[in-house]
């Protein structure tokens, strides 16, 4: 079962990227979720550093990341957030 980073406005994309990065060496995959335009931001950003510790470290490997739309439901309401699984290629 894959762990789900949760990623808001506020979070740090270099410490979301360190994590993505050791989640994706441990299982070979990751997920992140982010829900508003901030956090995406965010997430987006630490996919992409996330790409570059990966570019300097194993050159060999590249990552890609595929959105998709998640329904959760939050104080009884549903929210729609988006996910991003990033796995090398």
């Amino acid at each position: 079962m894959d762990v789900i980073l949760k990623v808001s406005s506020k979070s740090n994309p270099n410490l979301v990227a360190g994590a993505l990065a050791g989640k994706i060496r441990e299982t070979g995959r990751a997920q992140l979720q982010a829900i508003g335009a901030g956090a995406i931001n965010q997430a987006i950003k630490a996919v992409a550093i996330t790409r570059i510790i990966f570019e300097n470290a194993e050159p060999e490997t590249d990552l890609i990341c595929i959105p998709s739309f998640a329904d959760l439901t939050i104080d009884d309401q549903v929210r729609t957030s988006i996910k991003l699984v990033v796995e090398p290629r």
